[in-house]
């Protein structure tokens, strides 16, 4: 898709960002009372904050996980990885398969978060870890705020993942898709809101602003 048409869709998709940023206003505040959950996810998330703020930030960490995000996105593509280079610079990944998820997909999508569910999940099955789901809140808390700094960090400098696909769609596309994370991650932690109405709410406070500009208009 050229540029010009990417940034009328981003354009097309900005009622979507203000419906989702909304939705996701009102799944915290319903969300509110599960204190078994946010107690050890806050807790994990501040003190990824105090390391962010006060030590060396491990950015080769950060870099690999951004790399195999390319990477995976671009398997479930059907596409293959050809060559993967990190180092605590930069890395970079060769697919024979790119599309704009393949290349904005890092900026949205939080690997270490999915890697964290995965390894709990294997826990569970061998030595039983769902007995004590404070640690994985806990942990979810440290992946998820890590993803939120370091993506901020890194695009605060010139990122051609998002020159390539035009800034107004890549803001877009990546403002979106961390909502979105929320909006699917959030009722499935807490079990306060089910993941159905969450989404009904989206669609509901995005339709609020299609009907507001329509008046306008």
């Amino acid at each position: 898709v050229a540029r010009g048409w990417k940034t009328f869709i981003g354009l097309l998709l900005l009622p979507f960002c203000i419906g989702a940023a909304r939705a996701l206003v009102r799944l915290l505040s319903a969300s509110g009372s599960a204190s078994t959950v946010w107690l050890p996810f806050l807790c994990g998330a501040a003190a990824w904050v105090v390391v962010f703020a006060f030590l060396p930030r491990p950015m080769w960490l950060y870099v690999f996980g951004h790399e195999l995000t390319h990477a995976l996105a671009a398997w479930l593509c059907g596409g293959r990885v050809k060559r993967f280079k990190v180092t605590s610079r930069r890395g970079y990944v060769v697919v024979s398969k790119a599309n704009w998820w393949v290349t904005l997909g890092p900026y949205f999508i939080p690997i270490y978060v999915i890697l964290v569910l995965v390894g709990f999940g294997i826990g569970h099955l061998l030595w039983g870890w769902g007995r004590h789901p404070e640690w994985l809140h806990l942990l979810l808390g440290v992946a998820y705020a890590f993803h939120v700094t370091l993506t901020w960090q890194v695009l605060q400098t010139k990122q051609t993942d998002i020159t390539s696909q035009g800034w107004v769609f890549s803001g877009v596309i990546i403002f979106l898709g961390n909502v979105m994370v929320l909006l699917v991650g959030l009722p499935l932690m807490t079990g306060e809101v089910p993941l159905g109405t969450a989404m009904a709410w989206w669609l509901e406070e995005t339709a609020r602003i299609w009907r507001l500009l329509s008046a306008l208009i």
